[in-house]
């Protein structure tokens, strides 16, 4: 097994981020495909694989990455994106399907969705069906399992069930929340995939998976409330609330932004069960047996109660936010730009600065004017946007990629600097830098930088609507986190 090689594309995304050190702990030698490399500085892994960057959509770039590969895992979707997505995951799949035939690739192991046997599926099954077809079509040995809602901590069919729960003594709900659902526990889903690669060649076939207990979406609810040490939550069925309608609720009184929201109902329009319980007979069960329903939401819970949440929902790329890099500064010349500055000293050392900043956002905050900040969320979520409630993975340490409330971190230098980039609904783009600068007192300069490329009129009108409440916000921010920092460096002496 140590000289096998294996590829996955995906390794930003929350399965094919969890699967890496899986591999590589079996003795596989790893190459990623990823569009954005910088993503990756930061992840435990990174300095023990490969990373190529590249595209599905750009058929060179694929080859390439094949090349030398025994093992390809096909981990990338398009549930959020916008346009003709069938049409743009149908390249990408023929791109993967020919690029490993040229390459004489050993297997193909894909993850799909569990769908039923009907001609009216939502879109984005339909399309993960198809990828499933053109991946067993490329002469290539495949396997394409098909799972459905997938439990884990950060996952995104868990996050919606846990806000819902958590929000909402009382729902009134759609009628998919009777349909039958067979949920599978994240560790499950990678132990299938991993022992995958091992399949014999002439296995070349879909596979059904899921966990032990069938629920209607109304006992995965409950049963989520029981873990979490919550009441029973009345659900009542509406037949009035279609898909549609459904999804803007989720959007408004979840962190789920719109479209990720809507495939995912979606999908929940029909029974998600497994029709057939083959794969028994190629990769026995793990130890112990498949993780039921109630155990998967504790181990989430006990996982976000510890600050491990390897990968999650959040940190997927969101459709129409800003996916470009801070110009640097002397490119500005010639633009409409408009920053805010501010700066503190503080008697605090650069550690114990650094350490507020890093920890800054989700449920530590924003050190100033919270209803502000959560009025511009709820605004943000009116809209479709993110809004402010993704908070963050870890709530002490960040890295590059991952998100944090309604923003990205597109820079990070431990210690030193944190560039953050905008994923709310702007007229325009948007960041936020910090900076710790030693001072020859012994003490640190603060310093924070507010940076708006506005976009045509609106961007301009936006910008001077908000600048009367920047000297609340922003210098009130710059205050406080200096002040807090201060306040540490007070209670570390007095102990």
């Amino acid at each position: 097994m140590t000289s096998r090689r294996a590829l996955v594309t995906g390794a930003t995304g929350y399965i094919g981020g969890r699967l890496v050190p899986k591999l590589l702990e079996a003795g596989f030698t790893v190459r990623v495909l990823v569009r954005t490399p910088s993503k990756l500085r930061d992840v435990p892994w990174s300095d023990q694989v490969e990373i190529v960057q590249g595209d599905l959509g750009d058929a060179k770039s694929v080859q390439s990455a094949c090349a030398d590969i025994d093992v390809l895992y096909y981990l990338v979707h398009s549930m959020g994106a916008a346009g003709d997505f069938e049409k743009t995951e149908h390249i990408a799949a023929e791109n993967v399907a020919k690029a490993a035939a040229a390459a004489h690739v050993s297997r193909i192991v894909y993850l799909g969705g569990l769908h039923p046997d009907t001609q009216t599926l939502s879109a984005h099954l339909r399309s993960r069906m198809e990828v499933g077809r053109i991946l067993l079509d490329s002469g290539v040995p495949t396997t394409a399992f098909q799972a459905g809602v997938v439990i884990g901590s950060g996952s995104t069919s868990f996050e919606m069930i846990r806000h819902l729960t958590d929000v909402l003594p009382c729902m009134p709900a759609p009628k998919w929340v009777r349909n039958r659902i067979q949920p599978i526990a994240v560790r499950d889903v990678l132990y299938y995939l991993q022992a995958a690669a091992d399949l014999p060649s002439e296995v070349n076939r879909t596979f059904d998976i899921g966990g032990p207990d069938v629920l209607r979406y109304d006992q995965m609810m409950n049963g989520y409330a029981l873990e979490a040490g919550l009441k029973h939550r009345a659900i009542i069925a509406l037949p009035v609330l279609t898909p549609w309608l459904a999804s803007q609720w989720v959007n408004l009184v979840t962190p789920i932004p719109r479209n990720l929201a809507i495939p995912i109902i979606a999908s929940l329009q029909y029974d998600c069960v497994v029709h057939e319980s083959d794969i028994d007979q190629y990769i026995p069960q793990p130890d112990g047996g498949l993780t039921g329903y109630r155990r998967a939401v504790r181990l989430a819970l006990g996982r976000m109660r510890d600050g491990d949440v390897e990968t999650s929902w959040r940190n997927s790329s969101i459709e129409g936010a800003s996916s470009n890099p801070l110009p640097s500064d002397p490119n500005w010349a010639g633009h409409a730009v408009y920053t805010d500055l501010r700066e503190k000293t503080t008697p605090a050392d650069p550690a114990a600065l650094w350490r507020v900043i890093e920890s800054i956002g989700g449920e530590n905050g924003w050190y100033s004017f919270p209803l502000a900040w959560a009025v511009r969320g709820l605004m943000d979520k009116a809209v479709g946007g993110v809004g402010l409630r993704r908070g963050r993975r870890n709530p002490d340490h960040l890295h590059t990629g991952e998100v944090l409330d309604f923003w990205r971190v597109e820079q990070i230098d431990h210690g030193s600097f944190l560039r953050l980039r905008a994923e709310m609904r702007l007229p325009g783009r948007a960041w936020l830098e910090m900076s710790v600068i030693p001072t020859d007192a012994g003490g640190s300069l603060y310093r924070q930088r507010a940076v708006f490329f506005p976009r045509g009129l609106g961007g301009r009108l936006y910008w001077a609507s908000i600048f009367p409440f920047h000297g609340i916000i922003f210098e009130g921010m710059a205050t406080r986190i200096t002040a807090t920092a201060a306040a540490e460096r007070v209670a570390k002496d007095e102990a």
